[in-house]
């Protein structure tokens, strides 16, 4: 088959491609110039970035399946995909690791001021007095979605003997069980959280999912942490409740924008931790996900 990644994927997996299929790697092609490059290719690899839009797609008339890198397919037409009896394919295990290391590590940044402590030190200022913090042991931590990562989050913070409250439709139950967990109704677990992490996928269900009704039922002072999807909060409604103190700090790795300079959040940055879309950054995330995409490309010969 002929194959190509239009994003950056690790070296270790373009050598095992290139082993079992003609492989290209058009990832530092200018997106623009995209679709005048991707003709003769049956499938694409593809990361966050690369958009595969109906234009895109519609510009390999030999395409049989798009493979992503990753977990969220939200970059795909997936519907357009599915009239044209396009595959498509991700990985979700492969990052699900890292993922929720990250979201944990920004939970206990938030509760102990890590990155204001490190910049005032830094700056030569001995703030700690007023850098005093909380623990998260024994916090009552509401994770809605209980997918890989959701769940991988859970495990961590049985670690700390949290009061995990659960929101999904789709939970195990007897994985929900082995965290010691409780499956509740998304107000239930809005009202008693001290923290709130978010592992969903961005759906027609969950875009917005978190609006200002949603906030205003949170406990005063709560903690959020986003490494989903940003739109899965709706984006005014979190600044406002930035500013009341509804939400004494966030903590996110997506945004509404690719980037998020232009958004509202940036007016209250001394209550935000901000990294950019790192969550399954990880050189031993990124060697696992370039062994799902390999294992998918030989089902796909």
């Amino acid at each position: 088959m002929k194959i190509t990644a239009t994003d950056p994927i690790s070296d270790t997996c373009k050598a095992e491609l290139q082993k079992i299929c003609d492989f290209t790697d058009l990832s530092e092609v200018p997106k623009e110039e995209l679709p005048t490059k991707l003709s003769d290719f049956e499938a694409i690899i593809v990361r966050s970035k690369t958009k595969a839009t109906k234009e895109l797609i519609d510009s390999a008339p030999n395409l049989k399946a798009i493979i992503r890198g990753g977990v969220g397919i939200d970059n795909i037409d997936s519907e357009h995909c599915k009239s044209k009896n396009i595959k498509v394919l991700n990985t979700p295990e492969a990052p699900s690791l890292a993922v929720a290391e990250l979201a944990v590590s920004l939970m206990l940044s938030m509760l102990r001021n890590v990155p204001r402590g490190d910049a005032t030190t830094k700056d030569n200022q001995w703030l700690k007095k007023e850098l005093k913090g909380r623990e998260l042991s024994g916090k009552t931590v509401g994770v809605v979605g209980f997918g890989r990562i959701g769940y991988e989050v859970g495990k961590f913070l049985t670690a700390f003997n949290c009061n995990i409250l659960v929101v999904d439709p789709f939970a195990n139950e007897r994985l929900i069980q082995a965290i010691n967990g409780k499956k509740v109704e998304l107000n239930e677990l809005l009202q008693k959280s001290d923290i709130i992490t978010f592992h969903v996928p961005l759906l027609d269900s969950t875009r917005g999912m978190i609006g200002a009704d949603q906030f205003s039922k949170m406990k005063n002072g709560v903690l959020l942490v986003n490494t989903s999807r940003g739109p899965v909060i709706d984006e005014k409604a979190l600044c406002s409740a930035l500013k009341s103190n509804k939400v004494a700090m966030a903590a996110l790795d997506v945004y509404w924008d690719r980037t998020p300079e232009k958004s509202c959040i940036m007016e209250h940055k001394d209550k935000l931790i901000l990294t950019p879309h790192i969550g399954s950054a990880t050189y031993e995330s990124q060697d696992r996900i370039g062994e799902e995409i390999v294992e998918l490309v030989k089902k796909l010969k």
